[in-house]
């Protein structure tokens, strides 16, 4: 039996929406696995543990920032600390709620200059979780992170010589209708 010409391009148009829906979903996960892999636009790896020292130091800047929405103070403790490559470090960020009511919050973070992300690697961070702040509470947030030596052996980051990493804080919608 032969499937009429019109019904043939309907059922290729049925197929192309349903496989470019697919896509549309599967595209933030695909493309967050892919930032992970390669470091690109700055992200950051995820470890265990850290290789060791190398004797090359290398100076780490923190930020800090809050989305717009946000009613809370955000800062490093430090504002930048100069590392061993290879050895486990760790920062503190301080977050407080300006708010009357208990905020919680989720941080994405970045690190500058992008070709270095690959080698940032955070062993522990509070950006992996939400976190909550009572009216008026302050919290001590810590990362715990290494530069993997491999950051010398790379032509792309040989004259990095500061490492940003950028912390910011958005709101988390608790679901609620809005009053």
């Amino acid at each position: 039996m032969r499937i009429a010409r019109t019904t043939r391009t309907a059922l290729f148009a049925v197929l192309g929406i349903c496989f470019m829906t697919g896509l549309a979903f599967a595209s933030v996960p695909l493309y967050r696995l892919f930032c992970a892999a390669t470091g690109l636009n700055g992200t950051t790896q995820r470890g265990l543990i850290a290789p060791g020292s190398v004797h090359h130091r290398i100076r780490i800047d923190f930020d800090a920032n809050t989305s717009p929405h946000m009613p809370w103070r955000f800062v490093p403790e430090q504002g930048s600390e100069t590392v061993e490559v290879g050895a486990r470090d760790m920062a503190f960020f301080t977050a407080t709620n300006r708010a009357a009511v208990p905020v919680t919050g989720t941080a994405t973070y970045n690190v500058t200059p992008y070709q270095a992300g690959k080698y940032f690697t955070k062993i522990q961070c509070f950006c992996f979780t939400q976190q909550t702040l009572k009216p008026g509470e302050t919290a001590r947030m810590p990362v715990i992170f290494f530069v993997d030596p491999k950051i010398l052996d790379d032509p792309d980051t040989k004259d990095v010589e500061t490492i940003t990493l950028s912390y910011t804080f958005y709101p988390v919608d608790s679901g609620k209708p809005a009053s």
